[in-house]
């Protein structure tokens, strides 16, 4: 077992430290490291993995490595696989956090807004993307659409997307257009009858210790989901309030990856624990990083008003934002073989994925895009980002640190302009 445990931890430290592009491609450096490099999983069982962890909230890249670590090592090659592939963004992220209140002046206001920017970008390709593989179709086109319509007009009851009426509409959509997905979309692609019997819920999440496993795991979700928010009401602002605000966020996002965004808008924006333009800037950084896109919760968490700020804040909202994830796919992991096998489970994964990409397309709008575009100059700069992004496939790294370069030089150039002006 612990030669196991190191082998797991070694390939996702390196997967960590290279595995730029997000979610998607995530998945497909995982496919040619476990499946074609090191034959830890079957192509059938790795992409039973995928379809599962697509289904429920949570990151689905990082549930997928999580499985990997479990099936390979047990539940100590589990949190292996999370710690190795997390870690070095994680402090990355922290670095940025504690460095954010050393930089002023124009250069770094220009960069930092050159950062909100790039975000526009990088939302929009994702938008992009998922379309087309989630939403090819007229049935499935039209039910994005249709999220998109009932989560932006929330913002008239909540005054925002990130609002607590925007929240509630994400969740409804979601679930609509699951339903939409039993009703309308049928057996569709064959996505149920793929893969064989037991091959994603492997040895050590199967079988009676397995079952065990699930039921500790939905009961503890649970517990956390409903019992947090009421100890956090008693004991006011302080650790257990940010845990609450990222456990919550992590159980209720579906998609992943950018899709939190406006959950996390929600849990520390709107409610004043991190400052909106601080947000964005963090959230454009983390684009240029390797490994989860949910490690952006160690910079929300650093940074945090509430709780103890720092690394310890940190790790809070990185416990928060991923536990509820994996609880969840301890529990689903014994009885996934099952379910899978009925047509109607994986229409209904059509229609929910759908659905994601409008609740996606809708947080391109607000806040992303009227957040970070108020200029043709920074209009400008968001659609080459995005022609770099789609069309010219650059790494994400590179648009990033070329977005703040551009946006540190117009901050000089602005404040040039000015001083000329004074005088």
């Amino acid at each position: 077992m612990p030669t196991a445990v190191a082998a797991v931890l070694g390939a996702f430290a390196r997967l960590g430290l290279t595995s730029f592009g997000g979610p998607i491609a995530h998945l497909g450096f995982f496919r040619d490291e476990f499946v074609t490099r090191r034959r830890w999983e079957t192509d059938r069982g790795y992409a039973e993995l995928v379809a599962l962890c697509q289904f429920l909230p949570g990151p689905a890249s990082s549930q997928v490595g999580f499985a990997i670590g479990l099936r390979r090592a047990g539940l100590l090659g589990a949190l292996a696989a999370f710690i190795a592939f997390t870690l070095p963004s994680a402090l990355i992220m922290v670095i940025a956090a504690a460095s954010i209140d050393l930089v002023a002046g124009p250069v770094a206001g220009g960069a930092i807004d050159g950062l909100k920017v790039v975000a526009v970008a990088v939302v929009a390709q994702a938008v992009w993307g998922m379309s087309r593989t989630l939403a090819p179709d007229r049935p499935r086109a039209s039910i994005a659409i249709a999220a998109a319509v009932i989560v932006l007009g929330s913002t008239s009851v909540g005054g925002s997307l990130g609002g607590a009426a925007g929240g509630f509409a994400q969740v409804t959509v979601i679930v609509l257009g699951a339903a939409a997905g039993v009703l309308w979309l049928g057996a569709g692609d064959g996505t149920a009858e793929e893969g064989g019997s037991g091959s994603a819920d492997g040895s050590p999440a199967s079988g009676r210790r397995g079952r065990r496993l699930g039921i500790v795991s939905i009961v503890l979700f649970a517990l956390l989901l409903i019992g947090t928010p009421l100890l956090a009401a008693v004991t006011g602002p302080g650790p257990l309030a940010l845990f609450d605000a990222f456990y919550r966020s992590g159980a209720l996002v579906f998609g992943g990856g950018h899709v939190v965004l406006p959950l996390l808008q929600t849990a520390v924006v709107d409610t004043g624990w991190v400052d909106g333009d601080a947000f964005l800037a963090g959230y454009g950084a983390a684009q240029a990083l390797p490994g989860p896109l949910f490690a952006f919760a160690a910079y929300l968490g650093a940074l945090a008003t509430v709780g103890p700020g720092g690394v310890a804040g940190a790790a809070i909202a990185l416990a928060g934002i991923f536990l509820p994830g994996f609880l969840l796919l301890l529990a689903a992991l014994p009885v996934w073989s099952r379910v899978r096998r009925h047509a109607g489970a994986a229409a209904a994964v059509r229609g929910a994925s759908a659905a994601v990409v409008g609740i996606l397309g809708a947080a391109l709008y607000d806040p992303v895009f009227t957040t970070a575009v108020t200029r043709v100059d920074q209009f400008v700069l968001a659609l080459v980002g995005f022609g770099l992004l789609v069309l010219w496939r650059c790494p994400p790294w590179i648009v990033v640190l070329g977005g703040a370069l551009v946006g540190a030089l117009a901050g000089v150039a602005g404040d040039a302009a000015s001083g000329m002006m004074g005088s």
